[in-house]
């Protein structure tokens, strides 16, 4: 259950972060539960790259987990809805 807590957490956060930024891009390209999708595979993107520029102590805490998720969630649903291209 352990191993596990770090990627529950980017999912969560990535899932957010992809919500939240869609809201303030005011993007309508696609509905929310497309937007929850794809913020929590970017947080799982961003969490991974969180470990892999951080290195050990990266990799042990959940608030840079939680921190690369949200920024990777959000990164990911801002190009997403860019290539989809409908913006309010």
């Amino acid at each position: 259950m352990e191993a596990l807590m770090p990627i529950i957490t980017q999912l969560i956060a990535g899932a957010a972060g992809g919500n939240a930024a869609s809201a303030m891009l005011k993007q309508q390209a696609f509905g929310v539960v497309a937007r929850t999708i794809v913020g929590a595979i970017g947080g799982v993107g961003g969490g991974f790259l969180i470990q892999m520029l951080g290195g050990e102590a990266a990799a042990t805490g959940l608030v840079m987990q939680a921190i690369g998720g949200l920024v990777g969630g959000g990164v990911l649903s801002g190009i997403v809805g860019q290539f989809l291209g409908k913006t309010a």
